[in-house]
């Protein structure tokens, strides 16, 4: 039974900051950074930390190694004395910061909750984390963390080589165009279509045919965000931005059980479940044509290229063609991270925040020079993590959707 996500109110997007993204914030230290995302999302509300009911705070810990981060940053975030809740689910954090800060105010709770992700990559040593926490017994000889060939490897089997090599590079240029575009932007190449086979060719190798271009990067960076319920909302803001649904589907295991290289024997991805549970529950019959915009989790253009046939639940090559049909431009049929996604930048802590933080400003209109063409009412966000996390949310302009469930 797949039982519709009831609440008790409805909750908007009210406010929105987020930091420049960078390799280095040498010229900040961990709660002056966070403080930069706070003041603007603060600004963009027309609000202070006085109205701020509660706070959620999340990063990933063991990268910069301090225990209990959110008590230091309240001399940041001015949250000292309020309800506060810290969370970290892997590369999901910012999205569950996102699902549970809606939940504490949809359950009528607090009426405004500000949510901060973040993470300061340069002051620890983010792969010495992820690899170890691999199983010592089981999995420690294969373990990279993030760093997998395994999807490029089954995606050349499956479509040929020269086709799937060149399809991942496509949109890795495709994303970068966007980057350039988004100030923010960490990672931003100039890359052109010209370059495509030098890169595919030359492109340092990390493993298999995952290459240092297709991979994402680690940033220093930090993003707020402020939820407020419907009567708050319509009182605060101008151009609220709904939070419709959201879900998150997980399994706890190794790795080395998810990837194969016999497609027929491929386990359905949480990608694909969540992508199902939560279309079917709000009668979204045809995801490309409803959605006008879509901010994936992408930790690889091998993963973001074999992950778009996952969350549209398109079949065969139909992921392929819309890559190679430009249809994932910002002009295209269905633009995908207008941003330039997590290749172009990963605060690991903010990251998945960040997908729902630009996929708002698109419903807003305010995405600047990276803005999609044309109204763009609903909106779908994506987090990654962990040994296999998703977190799906969908957005919307209006509140239109309401009237049909009742």
């Amino acid at each position: 039974m797949n039982q519709k996500h009831e609440k008790n109110r409805n909750v908007a997007i009210i406010g929105i900051g987020q930091t420049v993204y960078s390799s280095h914030r040498e010229d900040v230290n961990q709660p002056e950074m966070i403080h930069e995302a706070v003041t603007l999302a603060l600004k963009d509300a027309g609000l202070t930390m006085a109205d701020i009911d509660c706070v959620a705070h999340g990063n990933m810990e063991l990268f910069e190694m301090v225990h209990q981060p959110d008590m230091w940053h309240v001399i940041g975030d001015g949250a000292y004395g309020k309800s506060a809740f810290r969370l970290t689910t892997g590369g999901t954090t910012g999205a569950t910061l996102v699902s549970a800060a809606d939940n504490l105010v949809a359950s009528g709770m607090y009426d405004i909750v500000m949510a901060i992700g973040f993470e300061k990559l340069q002051e620890g040593h983010t792969t010495g984390g992820i690899t170890n926490m691999a199983d010592p017994l089981w999995t420690r000889h294969l373990q990279t963390g993030a760093l997998t060939g395994a999807t490029a490897a089954y995606m050349i089997r499956e479509f040929g080589e020269e086709r799937a090599k060149r399809a991942a590079m496509k949109l890795r240029i495709d994303m970068d165009k966007h980057a350039v575009l988004n100030p923010n932007s960490h990672r931003s190449f100039g890359l052109d279509y010209d370059q495509m086979d030098d890169l595919i060719a030359n492109s340092p190798q990390l493993a298999g045919e995952l290459r240092l271009i297709h991979m994402c990067s680690q940033s220093d960076g930090a993003c707020a965000m402020i939820f407020a319920s419907e009567e708050k909302a319509k009182k605060l803001c101008k151009k609220p931005v709904w939070i419709r649904d959201h879900i998150t589907i997980h399994r706890e295991e190794n790795f080395a059980t998810m990837f194969t290289y016999d497609i027929e024997e491929r386990d359905p991805t949480t990608h694909r479940v969540a992508a199902e549970r939560l279309f079917e529950r709000n009668g979204i019959k045809n995801p490309v044509e409803y959605f006008d915009v879509f901010e994936m989790y992408d930790p690889s253009s091998w993963w973001g290229l074999d992950w778009v046939r996952d969350f549209f639940l398109l079949k065969d090559d139909e992921h392929l063609k819309m890559v190679e049909n430009g249809d994932l431009k910002i002009g295209g049929k269905m633009p995908l991270n207008p941003s330039g996604g997590v290749v172009s930048a990963n605060p690991i802590g903010a990251t998945a925040m960040v997908r729902v933080a630009e996929a708002a400003l698109q419903v807003r209109g305010d995405a600047g020079g990276h803005q999609v063409p044309g109204e763009v009412n609903h909106a779908l966000a994506s987090g990654f993590g962990g040994t296999y996390w998703t977190v799906l949310l969908m957005l919307e302009k209006n509140l239109d959707w309401r009237e049909g469930e009742k």
